[in-house]
């Protein structure tokens, strides 16, 4: 949103200079993402958070900086008010038009349409100041009364639209949805297929009954103001957010209207934009004000919230005086009372639809009292031993794949159907988004998978040539009796080769497989799970096994589906792995070893084993040859090269021995190991270097 620095002046006496100001309310939460000095003034180029509809308008950006400043906001003053924004205009009844009709076909769509009639106005150019303040900002000047709508609605927040009377049907307005295939051709000149998803002010009887403007969007071309116009029929509204979002993705259109709708405006604002703008009509274009009616509520009741000053000292670190928080608060518009000794009574304004909680109120404290005079203090844990809950058991596996270097990513729950045969999945009944945004969002994803190929394609494109990831999301596999079904699945991908130093060294590592079963054996591990598998699958995946379930699969990524992604010369390697069927089984009691008080006896074997042969498989049969003294056995060097046979590997393991008891002596060793290496012979044939 663009708005300049002589218009917040009209509503608050600003004491900061542009660059100074734009640096505070960036501070505040209210981003300024450039200045332009044009003309005398400065043109500030903001962004605005989409909770936050209020500050889509120059008198909501002016109520900050007034928060900001500790300064009076013109705004509030019933003399600026009078003077400014609102006359005691009289209507009059006019003979031609004495009953004009406001029908509203659901309230949920509209909740409130007000119509004022201003007859014998002179419709023409622009004065200077309106054309200028509009221009600066980026917006077309057209003629007095469309840029007089314009301009309230910069300045407050609130669309307008304006019709030409004479060039309506009837004396009836409606709201109402759609008609399948009903058209209208927009101001824009374009000529529009509607339909029910989209909601129109319409006007005439029987079948003369047509629409007229596409609501909180783009009015029609039939009704628009020109420099003919003599009555103009001035609308006020407010539409239901949702239906507003629905019809301007059916146009395919933007505008500044649809984008203040779609974000939500109060009544209040409503009722004091349109009053304004009939007052500046009456100003700048002549003629009368004979009718103002509405339809619909015009009060909405104000949310009560009670604020504990100390809560807010304890949550923000720092100790807030009660007088700080009244003055802020009243300063951002709400109402603040006494609510008992440590209590306060907070009314929030109609126009802050996004506060809710108390937690919100000290949000805003917090902003305006200025995070940068918060201190840096390092918070008090009390530590947990037990994780029980399913929300406690996901950040533990989260901070677990943090440590041993991955990266958490965050994608889409939605993909496109091509995603679906691009990586070979079923497609039988996937659930399907009835109103997509793209064609990219069509379905809920039933696998986690295609997500992770496309984040690593994306990283590899930027030149990051180690991707190592990892995303714990629901899946949505397909139905269940007529719900969607949820599943909870972590997902991994790897890709690339890293560096890492070993005794013997620098080497360098490429990811695949293993790299994503030491990973997954090391979150088992933390989580206490024993009873798991990793099961080789002939068509290049390993299935994971828990407690006897199929919980997962780990597969590299065909080379089809890799040009697809346009990944060239790399390996890729993804996981999925049901969270469902883990949870559940989490044992995370653990019980104090001591440490062995007797010294370990360590035997190294050296062997050429066949590449079929897995390593588990040797493990196990060391583990049953040495008996109880076997304390620990692990991989201590994999090699391959000239020297090797083909199909063969060279490995080195290590055996160490020992007792809780006494210490070992070489002639109890030395028959345990003995046996540990005939066993290897004659069962692998293993050969021993």
């Amino acid at each position: 949103m663009k708005i300049t620095y002589n218009w917040l002046k009209d509503f608050v006496d600003i004491k900061l200079s542009p660059q100074a100001l734009a640096e505070k309310l960036t501070m505040a939460g209210i981003e300024v993402g450039s200045i332009e000095e044009k003309d005398g003034d400065f043109i500030f180029e903001i962004e605005i958070t989409s909770n936050r509809p209020d500050w889509l308008s120059a008198i909501g950006l002016a109520r900050e900086v007034a928060a900001i400043q500790s300064s009076k906001f013109k705004f509030q003053s019933s003399k600026f008010l009078s003077q400014y924004s609102i006359r005691n205009t009289q209507y009059k009844k006019a003979k031609e038009y004495p009953s004009l009709k406001i029908e509203i076909e659901s309230r949920k769509d509209c909740p409130l349409y007000t119509a004022k009639i201003i007859r014998g106005v002179t419709v023409g150019p622009s004065p200077g100041w309106l054309k200028s303040r509009l221009e600066k900002i980026g917006c077309r000047s057209v003629n007095n009364v469309v840029d007089i709508t314009n301009y309230v609605l910069f300045t407050y927040g609130e669309p307008l639209h304006a019709f030409d009377l004479d060039k309506l049907n009837s004396g009836t307005i409606e709201v109402r949805r759609a008609r399948q295939g009903e058209k209208i051709t927009i101001i824009d000149g374009q000529e529009k297929t509607l339909g029910p998803g989209t909601l129109v002010i319409a006007n005439g009887s029987g079948t003369d009954n047509k629409a007229v403007a596409v609501a909180g969007v783009m009015g029609g071309k039939d009704t628009e103001v020109t420099f003919a116009t003599k009555n103009v029929l001035l609308e006020a509204a407010i539409f239901n957010p949702v239906v507003i979002r629905c019809g301007r993705r059916e146009l395919g259109v933007q505008t500044d209207s649809s984008y203040r709708f779609e974000r939500g405006i109060d009544i209040g604002t409503a009722l004091l934009a349109s009053k304004r703008a009939a007052d500046l009509i009456l100003q700048e274009a002549g003629g009368e004000c004979v009718l103002d009616k509405s339809a619909g509520k015009i009060k909405e009741k104000q949310k009560i919230i009670h604020l504990s000053p100390d809560q807010a000292s304890k949550v923000l670190g720092v100790k807030i005086t009660i007088a700080k928080i009244k003055a802020i608060l009243n300063n951002l518009g709400f109402t603040v009372k006494q609510a008992g000794r440590d209590a306060l009574s907070i009314s929030v304004p109609l126009f802050r639809q996004d506060i809710n909680l108390e937690i919100d109120l000290i949000e805003e404290v917090a902003r305006i009292f200025g995070y940068e005079h918060i201190p840096v203090s390092s918070p008090y844990i009390k530590p947990k031993i037990n994780i029980r809950s399913r929300m406690e058991q996901v950040s533990l596996i989260k901070n677990t794949l943090v440590g041993l270097g991955l990266t958490e990513v965050i994608t889409y729950s939605l993909i496109d159907r091509e995603a679906l045969v691009d990586f070979g999945l079923s497609a039988d009944k996937p659930v399907e988004v009835q109103n997509p945004l793209s064609k990219e969002q069509e379905i809920l994803r039933p696998s986690i998978i295609p997500s992770l190929g496309r984040c690593i394609a994306y990283n590899l494109n930027q030149k990051q040539n180690y991707v190592n990831i990892f995303e714990i999301a629901k899946i949505f596999p397909g139905w269940k009796a007529d719900m969607p079904k949820e599943e909870l699945v972590l997902g991994l991908g790897v890709c690339g080769e890293r560096a890492r130093l070993v005794d013997s060294g620098r080497v360098i590592e490429e990811l695949g497989f293993l790299q994503i079963k030491g990973t997954l054996e090391a979150v088992f591990e933390r989580l206490g799970l024993e009873d798991y598998r990793f099961i080789d699958e002939e068509r290049g995946e390993i299935r994971i096994s828990i407690s006897g379930e199929e919980a997962g699969v780990v597969t590299r990524l065909k080379r089809d589906i890799l040009n697809k992604l346009d990944i060239k010369n790399q390996d890729v390697t993804v996981a999925e792995l049901s969270l469902e069927k883990i949870l559940g089984r989490v044992n995370l009691k653990r019980k104090f070893t001591p440490l062995p008080v007797f010294p370990r006896i360590a035997r190294d074997i050296s062997m050429l084993l066949r590449n079929e042969i897995k390593i588990g498989e040797v493990f196990g049969l060391i583990e049953e040859k040495a008996g109880a003294f076997l304390k620990d056995v692990k991989v201590t060097d994999l090699y391959k090269g000239k020297q090797i046979p083909n199909g063969f590997k060279g490995l080195t393991i290590s055996c160490l021995y020992g007792s809780d008891e006494r210490t070992l002596t070489e002639e109890e060793i030395n028959p345990l190991h003995s046996r540990v290496l005939e066993a290897l012979k004659e069962r692998f044939g293993a050969q021993l270097r």
